[in-house]
């Protein structure tokens, strides 16, 4: 493939060519990544952080990643406070339905979504969030985000509750913004290359609770079904419970197992769509066959909801032409939520 002058850096590995990709996608193990270089002042520091980016976003999608940054205080309250949340009359949790919101903010209860077709509903409950400032003063609509657009919706008896679900929130964001620039740098493009791109943090998260599965087990309920995300990664914080699970190329199951200390990142839809599937959208599912409760907080990541999701210069040759028809990232995440949600109507 012709070697394009848009994809060259100032790093040591030669420009990035998608003819030139690994693809042993055959994993068994996901690896885990320290982040304590992502801002140090050495680029050639950097640059080896990105080239381990690089290597695990082709091969596998999903990485560890420690020394993340997240104090483990602010991941604390926020667990206490899904807990709390989710321990709330079913009642009081339906009065902030997912379905009454034009955006998909608020509530969904056991068997609301449907992530895998096939399957007949996910057995967990959960509450969407999106940007907002911590001094808002709540519900305050977002401009300019086209299909998306739109405020969070909050319980009114429950304190300290939004409070310590945004801290979580804003620094998930600031994670996602330190990632940015080392994709790029994997990518062999300019460290600033996504700045323009993610100017409004389009990032949805969720607080999951998976309730313990008993009794005879049906393989088309479990507690997330197999899948790919939406955005362009996802930020997970997992508990001590086993249950994430990647499928590698040869169809087996890998257990995400969880690691003290660390978060997972897996790719999404929207970087697989801008790199013409040279970084992998890994498929997962989370099957909570322990016999107790499991809870979990992961960060979509996305670009602005208006930007076009055209391949990346150095993604696309002859031998890899592209695969996608070009779309607004806000757009295709908007079409992924009804078909997920449309069953629960």
């Amino acid at each position: 493939m012709p070697e394009s002058t848009a994809t060259e850096c100032s790093g040591q590995s030669p420009p990035f060519l998608a003819t030139n990709v690994r693809t042993d996608s055959t994993f068994e193990e996901i690896p885990v990544i320290d982040l304590s270089d992502a801002t140090s002042a050495d680029p050639m520091a950097r640059r080896a952080l990105a080239d381990k980016i690089r290597d695990a976003c082709i091969n596998v999608g999903f990485v560890y990643v420690k020394n993340h940054g997240i104090p483990e205080v602010v991941i604390d309250n926020a667990v206490n406070a899904a807990r709390t949340f989710f321990k709330l009359p079913l009642e009081t949790k339906m009065s902030l339905d997912i379905h009454k919101s034009p955006n998909f903010k608020g509530y969904t209860g056991l068997l609301g979504e449907n992530t895998n077709s096939e399957n007949r509903g996910d057995m967990h409950e959960g509450f969407d969030i999106g940007w907002e400032e911590l001094e808002e003063a709540g519900n305050a609509l977002r401009g300019g985000d086209g299909a998306m657009a739109g405020g969070n919706v909050w319980p009114s008896d429950l304190p300290g509750f939004r409070e310590a679900v945004l801290s979580y929130y804003h620094a998930g964001v600031k994670l996602g913004k330190l990632l940015f620039p080392l994709f790029a740098m994997a990518l062999d493009v300019p460290e600033n290359f996504f700045d323009d791109k993610t100017t409004k943090p389009a990032a949805i998260m969720r607080l999951l609770y998976y309730p313990p599965q008993t009794g005879v087990i049906d393989d088309r309920v479990i507690g997330i079904g197999a899948h790919t995300d939406y955005e362009c990664f996802t930020i997970l914080w997992q508990d001590q419970v086993q249950a994430l699970q990647v499928l590698n190329a040869d169809g087996k199951w890998i257990d995400a197992v969880p690691i003290p200390g660390t978060l997972v990142v897996n790719l999404g839809d929207q970087f697989a769509r801008w790199t013409n599937d040279v970084f992998k959208s890994t498929v997962h599912r989370a099957v909570n066959r322990s016999g107790v409760e499991r809870y979990s907080i992961p960060l979509f990541f996305g670009s602005d909801y208006d930007v076009q999701l055209q391949p990346i210069p150095g993604c696309v040759s002859e031998d890899n032409p592209p695969k996608y028809e070009v779309v607004t990232a806000g757009d295709y995440v908007k079409s992924r939520l009804e078909e997920t949600y449309a069953h629960s109507k």
